[in-house]
């Protein structure tokens, strides 16, 4: 990873400049936008994890399973000085660390190389395994997964084995910009509910409605967000 000027912003509203920097074919840009909000708050507000404690084993792990949209990821990475924004200009060229899809040893603060959709949240999964196995109850693992992952099977198995395990340490995030090819009986939130999750459903868009329902308390169980965004806002 080249070594860079890293500044940070507190301004939500730079992100979008920082997104402008980006251009190039394939930019995935409504998969990135609608995620946007959602990055924001997270790392803003509520994840326990900095540019300088991206190594600390009692750090928060936060997984982009939708990793082929990643323009607002990264530029909420830049914003909050886990890389310089200089590199943004380059995103989607051959030599430089910003890929179409992220990869976890070449950005900074990135958990996974994420892209080939629905493995996020087994992994998400197995971290919090990993975690427990080490004796470590304090770190959180997040995991951010789009609508349209759910169609895959190994998602259902992950979330099917969550519940009655009381992974209280998983937190997952879906954004539902109605792209599912799939609808499924009572929506998306029913699915998890089902499967005995702490369920939340707010306005992806929404800042104070995401924290409100990011920081509410779920003892003995995952948390499960559907945050609802409009894919042409």
């Amino acid at each position: 990873m080249t070594r860079t000027t890293v500044t940070t912003t507190g301004d939500f509203h730079d992100v979008n400049r920082l997104m402008s920097l980006m251009t190039g074919d394939e930019k995935h840009g409504p998969a990135a936008t609608s995620t946007l909000d959602v990055l924001w708050v997270l790392y803003h507000r509520v994840l326990r994890v900095t540019p300088r404690t991206v190594d600390a084993p009692d750090r928060d792990r936060f997984l982009l399973s939708k990793g082929h949209g990643p323009m607002a990821y990264y530029a909420v990475l830049a914003a909050h000085g886990f890389f310089g924004e200089e590199l943004l200009s380059g995103f989607g060229t051959y030599d430089s660390p910003l890929g179409h899809h992220p990869d976890r040893t070449l950005v900074p603060g990135v958990e996974i190389g994420s892209g080939s959709l629905g493995h996020g949240l087994p992994m998400a999964v197995g971290s919090v395994l990993g975690l427990r196995a080490q004796g470590l109850s304090g770190p959180r693992v997040w995991v951010l997964v789009g609508d349209a992952e759910l169609d895959e099977g190994s998602n259902h198995e992950a979330i099917a084995y969550a519940g009655p395990a009381g992974l209280e340490q998983l937190h997952t995030v879906v954004i539902d910009n109605a792209s599912a090819s799939h609808a499924r009986p009572g929506g998306i939130a029913a699915r998890f509910e089902a499967a005995g999750w702490s369920v939340a459903s707010v306005d992806g868009r929404d800042h104070e409605a995401l924290y409100a329902a990011f920081t509410a308390p779920h003892p003995g169980q995952p948390r499960v967000v559907v945050a609802h965004v409009d894919p042409r806002s």
